[in-house]
């Protein structure tokens, strides 16, 4: 088997030193201002040999917010803090993307400003709990948005994508996977609208397109990237037939010319996979990121086959700051620690060893 795995890859403009890409993961560790701060600048700087970091999962204004202690792009602090981290990236010479998010009705009013109600598409709550500085609490049921409310939303992801320029960020990926916002108004599970953001699915991708119409007035098509996930459970998300409504919103992107379309294959509750992802992936005329539970057998022969041209990978870069040399020397990996994935310290952070 010829790998490409460690070769160079041109991403739009950018010439990525090999084709692993490190995965947006939320690991609650941003400040009480929810900004990044130097421990942040460390575990990112450390990972930096990855041929593309997508950083975690941002907020992009206060009512974006889902979780506790994730950063947002939306103050000056946060843009300052962001910048100490792109900086470290590039000095060590890797490139770095933000993730824009907003978690929508995945949310809890303790975590909103005047603990307002979280919104979404309908009316309809997710099930479980939601994780809050108090602990668990149990969703709410979301208030749908109006018109004009969706019209305010996609000024916010425009003005976070200027703040993305301000930052250093090379580029931005718009977050419409894994039962956030703009999923919800994707998948019929969530949506049951029936004005011009529901029912078809032309109306349901309205939203994605305005705010990638937004995002893409600030930042040329070749640096924004946008991540899906047509049948992940997570979230309380369903979809009544995922392969043939993706396959529209992925036809309907390829005259956007993005920096990639990256796909989250399968379902992280269930561990099946049911889509065909080979057929989306031949949909889609640009540059494809496969992700979800790859390893490097699984990456190499993703590659060798076609199926993908990057390769996002998860929690092995948790655990392995110098991943990319580990993989390209046939080292064994240190263990990730999954009592250490979210909120904390350095311990589970930036304290796991290097192979060198």
């Amino acid at each position: 088997m010829t790998t490409a795995l460690f070769s160079p890859f041109m991403l739009g403009d950018i010439e990525l030193s090999n084709r692993i890409v490190m995965a947006p993961m939320t690991r609650n560790r941003a400040d009480k201002d929810n900004a990044p701060h130097s421990l942040n600048t460390k575990y990112y700087q450390q990972r930096a040999s990855a041929g593309l970091i997508i950083a975690e999962a941002s907020q992009i204004s206060p009512e974006g917010v889902g979780y506790p202690a994730t950063p947002g792009i939306y103050s000056e602090k946060q843009i300052a803090g962001w910048r100490d981290i792109t900086d470290a990236v590039h000095n060590e010479g890797g490139h770095i993307f933000i993730q824009l998010w907003y978690c929508g009705r995945i949310s809890h009013p303790v975590l909103l400003p005047d603990h307002q109600t979280p919104v979404a598409p309908s009316a309809i709550r997710p099930e479980g709990d939601a994780i809050t500085f108090e602990g668990p609490k149990p969703y709410v049921e979301p208030r749908a948005l109006s018109s004009t409310e969706i019209t305010t939303i996609v000024s916010q992801y425009k003005q976070a994508a200027k703040m993305a320029k301000n930052a250093g960020f090379d580029g931005i990926e718009v977050h419409a996977a894994n039962g956030y916002l703009i999923d919800q108004f994707l998948r019929d599970g969530t949506n049951q609208r029936t004005d011009e953001y529901g029912g078809t699915v032309e109306k349901r991708m309205r939203f994605l397109n305005e705010v990638l119409d937004a995002v893409c007035e600030i930042w040329p098509g070749n640096r924004v990237g946008i991540r899906l996930s047509p049948e992940n459970s997570f979230n309380s998300m369903s979809d009544s037939s995922p392969e043939e409504h993706f396959a529209y919103f992925i036809a309907q992107l390829n005259p956007r010319h993005l920096a990639y379309l990256h796909i989250l294959e399968g379902d992280m509750v269930t561990k099946q996979r049911k889509v065909n992802y080979r057929s989306l992936r031949d949909i889609y005329n640009g540059t494809y990121i496969a992700n979800n539970n790859y390893d490097k057998n699984r990456a190499e022969t993703a590659l060798d086959k076609g199926d993908s041209d990057l390769i996002a990978i998860g929690v092995p870069f948790i655990a392995n700051p110098d991943l990319v040399y580990r993989y390209k020397n046939n080292l064994e990996l240190n263990i990730a620690d999954q009592n250490t994935f979210y909120g904390g310290d350095e311990h589970g952070y930036t304290d796991y060893p290097f192979a060198n």
